[in-house]
């Protein structure tokens, strides 16, 4: 796949799917394996709990992760204990989670782990940070479900957009919701200055002037836009939201005026639907963030846990032509290049 060099580029990855079973495990098995054929130290962990043999939920048989010689790898105390190889302790974390302690290791044979990291954004990047203190050139995140927030540009540079069968075998609502959240990735960034200016204010709604001069409207919730002191549109038209972005917040910003520019974090940060932001839209409305996502690549998994299989060359034509962007079908080609 031409974007593992893409991701030499970056000194920390996140792999997140759209839903489970849309081939992470079988991305970060094929990532791996490059890497070590391309002789790159690697750092890896997880959001949540990565590759267990078995699925939670359908009780489907899934990929196992096999770590190489000389990978560095944070797994809780528990699934340590299970692992599937022969490894070096380098920390344990006196932290705790729900699975013990997160232990840092070696990889001294190569074999199988079960992967289960922070629980937190802020733990997760302490831990990205260890691995790059012991030498990984690139730290590899496998997310969870639900977990976009593993991939904002303040926890790791790049990320992957694994989708699939899983998250609908309706061809035409799958490549609907992938493009939705490929937009919000996509969504532009405001210029540096702006960015400088914006980046350490923590809570509430602001106004920017035309100067790009930020101003606390007094407003740390939307439920308080209709109580706020003065008129909010007296700044213009730029607001910034330095929490989440919901469908409300869009609702009440959209009644005020038309043409509202509305700046978020990043795209981690929006929980709207895409009914409320089409609309806000038409209201010439724009979105744009203060960092945007490092997106390398769009994976495709054409088989569904329940067993249905979308014909993959016409899924990820539709979807490349969607996205403007290649899409690769990752368990056609892990299959054939993927080390045994």
């Amino acid at each position: 796949m031409p974007f593992v060099k893409d991701i030499l580029n970056h000194r920390s990855l996140s792999i997140v799917g759209l839903e489970k079973n849309t081939g992470k495990t079988v991305c970060l098995n094929y990532i791996l394996g490059r890497m070590h054929q391309l002789g790159v130290h690697v750092g890896v962990t997880s959001i949540g709990v990565d590759g267990e043999q078995v699925d939670a939920v359908f009780a489907t048989a899934k990929p196992e992760i096999v770590l190489y010689e000389g990978t560095h790898f944070v797994t809780s105390e528990r699934h340590y204990l299970s692992r599937q190889l022969m490894s070096d302790i380098v920390a344990v974390d006196e932290k705790r989670t729900s699975l013990g302690r997160l232990v840092t290791a070696e990889v001294l044979v190569r074999g199988k782990v079960l992967l289960s990291g922070a629980a937190t954004t802020r733990l997760l990047r302490s831990q990205i940070a260890q691995l790059q203190s012991l030498g990984a050139q690139v730290a590899v995140v496998d997310g969870a479900l639900s977990r976009l927030s593993l991939a904002s540009p303040t926890v790791t540079d790049a990320m992957i957009l694994a989708t699939g069968a899983a998250v609908s075998v309706s061809l035409q609502q799958l490549v609907g919701r992938t493009r939705f959240v490929h937009s919000l990735i996509c969504l532009d960034e405001v210029d540096t200055s702006l960015r400088a200016r914006l980046t350490g204010i923590e809570s509430g709604l602001w106004a920017v002037d035309g100067d790009g001069q930020p101003h606390d409207l007094g407003i740390t919730s939307a439920f308080l836009i209709g109580r706020a002191e003065g008129n909010i549109m007296r700044y213009g038209t730029t607001f910034f939201a330095s929490g989440a972005v919901s469908d409300r917040l869009l609702r009440l910003l959209s009644a005020q005026a038309r043409g509202i520019t509305l700046i978020m974090r990043d795209f981690t940060k929006f929980f709207a639907s895409p009914e409320t932001l089409t609309e806000f839209r038409r209201r010439s409305g724009r979105l744009m963030v203060l960092q945007r996502s490092r997106l390398i690549a769009v994976t495709f998994n054409p088989t569904s846990p329940q067993g249905f299989t979308l014909d993959s060359r016409i899924a990820c034509d539709a979807l490349a032509e969607a996205l403007q962007t290649p899409v690769y079908d990752v368990m056609r080609i892990a299959d054939g290049d993927i080390l045994d």
